[in-house]
Parts: structure tokens; sequence; C-alpha cells
């Protein structure tokens, strides 16, 4: 209640009115107002007073609408005149009064001073001296206070003042509009100049309702950019505050209500207008955010015209501060120390057009997602053919585009990381796949934001979020801006254009196709190509933007080392220094712009050459690193040299791959170099499939007990819980069981699945393939899994020989091969690596004969001739055994030596 103080007289006298204080909250009209105390830990308690002795005009007001009969009243003449001479007299003053009359419905009659006592100005004579106000009629002056009340009226009267002026004071009738016709025609006509207003309503903190100066509309003005929390209206008519909903209507009210301000008129929703008010003493909009009070929301702050950035720093300084709203408010980066929060890094890899891998200054990679963007994606179920396997970056459009913009922009790059949120990691549901945790920051360099950049190019659009979503870029706002441009411009995504179409040929592995590159390619002489990935330290998958293919391209005339690869049943470990050459190459070339020089190519279709990065030869750069050895194919080369000179230094400083090398005397070299053979340390193996290329898969006859008693083992427990029929769902790349035409169930991997009917199954024990029903499938039970006992069944190749490409002739080949060492136990001997499996040299157990030098001797193949000193020796032999057959003319070679015009269309090559 308004704070009161007693002034009381002698105990016999008579009664004293008691003085009460207060300040003045809203003149209601010219004769009462209402009036607060002072707040103490909440908004203050209020009384209405009625001037005693006094009447003022009665002002307009709005028909109800539960009432469509009743009409609008107008304001009654010099009625708004004496609200608008008390409001500016009063609001926001401190005030005394004495309550004189109190009716049985608690309507309260007093005087009003002006001050803190009865001395200061007397409110009522002040209203009827300038003609404002009527003495009630009726009321004889039989007192001071009445006396003087009659002296003010008949001055008034005599200086004809207010209404006792010539006219009936018609002029002062406002025109009220409570509504308008066309809300966004009439906002737009103001062009964003201050419009004079007085605020009339404080609905809640955020929204008012002002009468707009001077044709009098009474609109309700919503501020831009926040929101405070309201009062909900229950189902009985009650209105249920929020948290601090009624401490944020008294801070506008006590700021506010029916002040002299300026309104911005910034936008439209529905017949509420949005709006920026200016009062003398600042920004209320602000000033909410800044003592919690509001929040910011996305859908208004657009049209905020003082600098959305202003509310956001607004909204910061409250939520660091933890203040009303934001009291259990905890940041998205609370648990970031400063510098996780914020670094300088260097872009090593653009991830499609959202993310970047980047390397920080402890040499430790980092991938960071660009705040509140989400890349381009496929519209719509039917977009993308379902016998076609969907290439995002090529395939989605605009991908390729948002992804060359990021790379060309930052690549190599130092760029300044501002962490905005970390998003923790989902599990996958049937809609959406799983993702791992994510940190998502503000990207810049040179000071552009490039998420903003990315977004007003319509290549990403900006993520929308709940209100009470915290995790967001911290230049949002920005981005929302961005993205209203590249709508309004058609730019990208946005645009009414056919959307590019990139269509890239893959010829990696492709033998054919990249035979009939291969001319084109070697004319070019130096090709540019982007690094698309680095599969290790010499083999590379590059982009030719002129051809627009993508090939594999193989480093000419070194010798990196091998990388770790998972062959059937086992995990090969990488050589030393594998990975470091790797991550060489990964830094200094990936997603770069090179030169490309294509000398040939492999059997796999992997092209050979020479790849150039700022004019230095990669090639040299892993030698001159030890990361590489030169290997002898680069004898031929123009970069020979070069690529020596680089194996000497790295030699004498006897690091890495040069680690324990040890210098030879001169002398020394030669000899070693004649003398050197091939390693032979045969081992017996069983041979338990022959494959139609020739190739052919073995146990290892010293684990062959172990694999007895785990078939054994696993029948019996199969035997005791057999599988339930059609149970077991298979998964390609799956390891299963799997019942063979013996009736016996087997270890075996699922490789394709046509059908529930016909899956494509491996047996690894044995190497042999077959196509099942899912119903002769089940579950591999894990005490039998490969970690017990890893696949049996190895895959090799027979080496110094070429397996003919003509189909009768290579049947022959396998159908004598069958015959001799199927089922059989032999001795194998590793004689050099390859890509798909190792080749290998192989004996039988009981007379030591090599197997393929006897394919050799029946002509049934051809010789592979290598190069390698250590393998002459052997080659030799071979050579000799095939001279032989040729002049037998057997197989292959019953029409004399057909190689010399007739090599392609057969298939061999000399």
């Amino acid at each position: 209640m308004a704070s009161s103080a007693q002034s009381g007289g002698s105990s016999g006298g008579p009664a004293v009115p008691t003085v009460q204080r207060g300040i003045v909250k809203m003149v209601l009209s010219g004769c009462a107002i209402i009036v607060r105390g002072q707040p103490r830990g909440g908004p203050p308690p209020e009384r209405q007073i009625n001037l005693s002795n006094i009447r003022a005009g009665n002002l307009a007001r709005r028909a109800a609408a539960t009432q469509p009969d009743a009409k609008d009243t107008p304001d009654e003449p010099w009625a708004f005149p004496a609200r608008e001479f008390l409001r500016k007299k009063l609001i926001g003053k401190e005030v005394c009064f004495t309550i004189e009359n109190k009716t049985p419905q608690g309507r309260e009659y007093g005087m009003i001073y002006l001050g803190k006592d009865t001395n200061g100005e007397n409110i009522a004579e002040s209203l009827v001296a300038e003609g404002l106000a009527t003495r009630r009629e009726g009321m004889r002056a039989n007192n001071p206070e009445q006396n003087r009340l009659s002296e003010c009226e008949e001055q008034a009267k005599a200086a004809k003042k207010g209404m006792w002026s010539e006219g009936n004071g018609s002029h002062t009738i406002r025109d009220l509009k409570y509504t308008i016709e066309n809300p966004r025609h009439f906002v737009d006509s103001h062009h964003q100049k201050p419009v004079n207003a007085i605020i009339e309503h404080v609905r809640d903190g955020s929204v008012v309702r002002a009468l707009l100066l001077p044709d009098y509309y009474l609109v309700t003005v919503m501020l831009s950019g926040i929101k405070c929390p309201t009062f909900r209206r229950e189902a009985d008519g009650s209105e249920t505050p929020e948290p601090f909903a009624a401490e944020a209507k008294f801070f506008t009210e006590s700021r506010l209500l029916q002040r002299d301000v300026q309104i911005i008129l910034e936008s439209c929703h529905n017949q509420n207008i949005l709006g920026t008010i200016l009062h003398p003493n600042g920004n209320i909009t602000e000033l909410l955010l800044k003592e919690g009070f509001a929040r910011c929301v996305d859908w208004s702050i657009a049209v905020y015209t003082r600098g959305a950035e202003k509310l956001r720093a607004a909204e910061r300084f409250a939520k660091e501060r933890r203040l009303r709203i934001w009291r259990d408010y905890v940041a998205p980066t609370a648990n970031l120390d400063q510098k996780d929060k914020q670094f300088v890094a260097k872009v090593m890899q653009v991830l499609n057009a959202d993310a970047i891998v980047v390397k920080l200054n402890s040499g430790d990679y980092k991938t960071i997602h660009l705040s509140s963007i989400r890349p381009p994606r496929l519209e719509g179920e039917n977009t993308q053919d379902k016998n076609k396997k969907l290439r995002p970056l090529y395939d989605i459009p605009y991908m390729f585009e948002a992804r060359e913009f990021l790379r060309k922009k930052l690549i190599g790059k130092k760029v300044n990381v501002t962490v905005d949120y970390i998003r923790p990691a989902s599990p996958a549901t049937e809609t959406v796949p799983a993702f791992s945790e994510r940190t998502c920051a503000t990207v810049t360099i040179g000071g552009i934001n490039i998420a903003e950049a990315l977004v007003s190019k319509g290549l990403a659009t900006v993520i929308r979020y709940r209100q009470d979503d915290d995790q967001r870029s911290s230049h949002y706002d920005e981005l929302l801006a961005a993205e209203a441009r590249a709508i309004k411009n058609g730019k990208g995504l946005h645009s009414k254009k056919e959307v590019p179409i990139h269509r890239v040929a893959d010829i990696s592995g492709d033998t054919q196709k990249a035979k009939q590159f291969l001319p084109f390619l070697q004319r070019a002489g130096r090709s540019e190509a982007v690094v698309e990935y680095v599969f290790s330290g010499s083999r590379l998958k590059l982009y030719l933007p002129k051809e627009t293919c993508l090939i594999t391209f193989l480093l000419a005339g070194i010798e990196c080392p091998r990388g770790a690869r998972n062959l059937p049943g086992l995990v090969q470990e990488g050589e030393p220094f594998s990975e470091e050459a790797t991550l060489f190459t990964k830094e200094l070339v990936l997603q770069r712009e090179v030169e490309v020089e294509v000398e040939s190519m492999d059997k796999a279709g992997n092209f050979i050459g020479w790849l150039h990065i700022d004019g230095a030869n990669l090639s040299v750069l892993l030698v001159e690193h030890a990361l590489s050895k030169v290997h002898f194919t680069a004898e031929r080369s123009s970069y020979y040299k070069s690529l020596l000179s680089a194996e000497e230094a790295a030699k004498q400083k006897k690091e890495k791959v040069w680690a324990h090398y040890e210098e030879q005397p001169v002398e020394e070299v030669m000899p070693v170099l004649e003398e050197k053979e091939r390693s032979a340390s045969y081992k017996p193996v069983f041979v338990t499939e022959i494959t139609d290329d020739l190739h052919f898969y073995v146990q290892d006859v010293e684990t062959g007990t172990q694999l007895e008693k785990l078939m054994e083992n696993m029948r019996n427990d199969i035997a005791s819980h057999p599988p339930v029929e059609g149970s077991y769902a298979p998964r390609r790349g799956e390891f299963c069981i799997a019942k063979f035409v013996d009736g016996e169930w087997y270890r075996a991997r699922v490789e394709k699945i046509e059908s529930p009917a016909k899956v494509h199954v491996f047996y690894i024990d044995y190497g042999n393939r077959e196509i099942l029903p899912s119903t002769r499938l089940g579950t591999l039970p894990p005490a039998f899994s490969t970690r017990v006992l890893p696949a049996q069944a190895t895959e090799y190749a027979f080496a110094f020989i070429q397996v003919p490409q003509d189909e009768d002739a290579r049947t022959d080949a396998v159908d004598s091969v069958v015959r001799d060492i199927q089922n059989t136990q032999c001795l194998l001997n590793v004689e050099h690596l390859s890509a798909g499996c190792p080749h290998v040299t192989l004996q039988f157990a009981d007379s030591k004969g090599d197997v393929g030098l006897g394919l050799v001797k029946e002509g049934l193949v051809m010789v592979e001739v290598r190069k390698e000193k250590q393998f002459q020796k052997v080659i030799t032999e071979y050579l000799n055994a095939q001279e032989s057959a040729k002049s037998a003319r057997l197989n292959l070679w019953r029409y004399g030596d057909f190689r010399a015009d007739d090599a392609d269309e057969f298939g061999y090559s000399r």
C-alpha cells in the first residue's frame, strides 16, 4: 500500500485526515489517478484516488466486444485536455493525498497535492483554474477548500479558459481509430521514421497499447526482437503469470506508462505492430534484455532496425550474470577452457559443405562444424535412382559448389575458431542416423564469417531452433539476414534456374575405361587436378576438372611404406613409417590444386605418374623426408637425378626409413648385388579351393588341428541348440554359419544378398563360394568367431606366370591345377606382394616339383617377366621351360608364337 504518515492534533480536537504519499502511476481521467507505493521485492500495491468536489469530462470508451449492439463512446469536450494536463504534471511524480470519503463500493475520494506534503500544489484547484474541470453541481461553499474552488472557477470563467472559452469545445474531441485497415501499408508509409506517441497501457513487459499522434491511432505495439514472460489466461478467465511476468510488466510500466515516447514502426503481425520504443532515458528493449526480463526472439529480431547485435549483447550480459529469467542458465561452452573456446588453427580438409578438419597448434586434428547452418541436401524421396550409388558431393545440387567455395577459401589457411556449442552424440532412429559429438563454431578468416558468406551465396541454409534452444551460432542474426538476402536475390539453392548437374565419371579401378583414357592423359602432359582423397603416402584419388573424372593415382619412381590392410581373416599390419608418409602427403596435397603427369597404368586400372604441388615433385619430397625409397623404375625418368640426390641426403641423416642404414664400401656393393638370391622359405599348406582366375585358397597345416577341433565343437553346439529356420536375417559382410551340400555347418561370410532365397556366401575356412537360401544360414555363435580362430582360408596367386585372358585357355589351365593340387598338401613360398593377394610359388609335397613351372612346361600359361635381380635365376628357368613348350607346340603354342601380332587379341603382353 502507498506509504502513510499520521498528522494528528490534540486528542480533544476534530479528526485530521491522514496524509498519505505515493507515486502517480497513471491518470485515468481529468479527475481520477492511480497511485502506487515503493516496490519491495516485487511490484508495489496501488490504489485509485478520485478528486473530491470536481468533475471533468469522460474520456472515449470503446464498445465491448461481447456486446455487438453497443457503440463506441467518444470523448466529452475538454476531457482529453484535462487528462493530458494531469498526465504531464503528475506521471511518475510523488504526491500526497487525503481521503475524505469512501463509498460502499470502495470508491475513494480525496484531495491530491503535488509534493511530499499538503503545502504543495492542489491538483483539483489547478484543474478548475485552467477551465478543465468544474465544481460538482449543488456543492455549497461552506469550507475554505470549497471557497477556493469557487474562486478558481470564477477566475477561469472571467479569463475564458478551457471549457469557458467561446465555442462548444468540439475541437478537443479526438477522432480515435481503434483499427487499421491495412497495417502493412500503414507501417510502410512511415518509412521507419519516429512517430510521437503516448503509452496508454502495458499488457506485459514487451507488449503495450500506444496512442499514435497526431492522428490518434490506438494500436498494440509488440517490441521487435524480444519477448517477456506473459500472463496465461486460464479457462475460468483468471490470469496466471509466468515467472517474472509481473516484475517485467512493472519494469516497463514504471518507465513508459503514459510517458511521451517515439516509436519506430518496423513491421506488423496481424493487427499488432512490431516496433521499437524510444524514450529520452534509453531504449526499453535493450534495458529489458540487460536486466534479464526478456529473451531475444528470432522471428522478429530480423526487423529490429537499431542493430540486432546490441540485443544479443544485452541478452548475453544478463545470461552471464544469471539475472532473473536466466537464473538457472548454463552456457553451452561452460565446461570448456578459454583456450578451447577460441583458438587459431590451420584448415586441412573440407568435409562436404558444413564442416572442416583443422590442425591445432598442438599438432592434433579436430573436426569443426559450422554453427547453425545446414548444407545442401536432396529434397523428396524419388530424386535418386535407387540402383545407383549416391555420391553426395556430385549428386546433391549445390553441394559441389559449396564444397569448392570452402576449399578455395580455406584450405591451408589459418582461421579463427570461436566455439559456440557442443552438440552431444545422438543415437540412431528409424529416420535419422546416429551422430557423434560435434563441436560447432563460428569460423572467420580476414574478418569474414565463413558460414555467413556461404549462406549469402545460397550454398547453405540456416537451421531454425526452438525459442529456448540456446545452442546456436553467436552470429545467428547475421546468418538469418544473409539467408534473407540470398532468397531475395535468388542465389544458389533459392534460384529459380535449373540446378547445376555434375556428371563425374569415376574410372578408379575400371581397367577398361582406364585403358581408353590413358592415351589422352599421356598426350596432355601436365594436367590440372584436385586431390580428393589420400589412401597412403603414394596412392591418391584425383579429380580432373577438365575431363570431369575421378582417377586413382600412384606416385611414380618411389617405394613408399605400405599401410595396414584388412585381408580375409586377418589384419595385415602396416610397414614402419607408413602412417607418417600418409600424414605427410595429406598435409601437403589433400584438397589442393596440383598438376599431374601420367606415364602409365597398372593392371588394376590405376594411373602411375608424377604429381607437382607449388612446383615441387611429391615423389622427391617423400624421398627427401626419408618417407620413401627410390624405386628402380625411376631410372627412365627425367626426375631420376633429383630422386637419387634426395635419397642420398636422407640416407646421411639416418632418419625414418633410413634409421638403420649402414653405408657399405663401394667395392663390396657389387658382389652383394650379384650374388643376392630370392629367399626360399617353404611352409606346408593344404590347398582347399581353386578359383576361375587361377587364384587358390590354402589352409596352414600347422593350425589344421585347431580348425578340426573348432568345427567339431561348433557342430556339437549347433546339434544341441539348432538354429530356428528362417530366424536369421543376413547382412552383407556379416559372419554366419551356413549348411553346405554335405549337410554339415561351416563358418561363412555373407557377400551379397539378391533376395532371401539367394544369398551369396563365402566359406572363410575353405575359400569356396555358394548361393544359399537364408533358411540354410544361422548366427555364428560367439565361441566360434574369428576372434577365437581367424579365417583359415588364405588367398594366393601364382608368381611369375600370366593367367590367360582367353576363356578356353584359362579353363584348361584351371582344370590342370585342380587335377594336380586341389585337396592335397603342398609347400608354399611367398615371392612378392601385389594388389589383391600375395604371389607365391607352390611345390608338390612329395616330388618338390614347381607347380607353376609345370604349367609353363605344358604350354598352359606364359611367363611374367620381372626385373628384380633376386628373381632372375628362377625367371630364366621359367623362360627356358616356355621355349621348350613353344618348340613342342603345346597348348597355347600349337599355332606357333602368336605374340608378335595377336598379343592384344589373346590378352597377353610380352
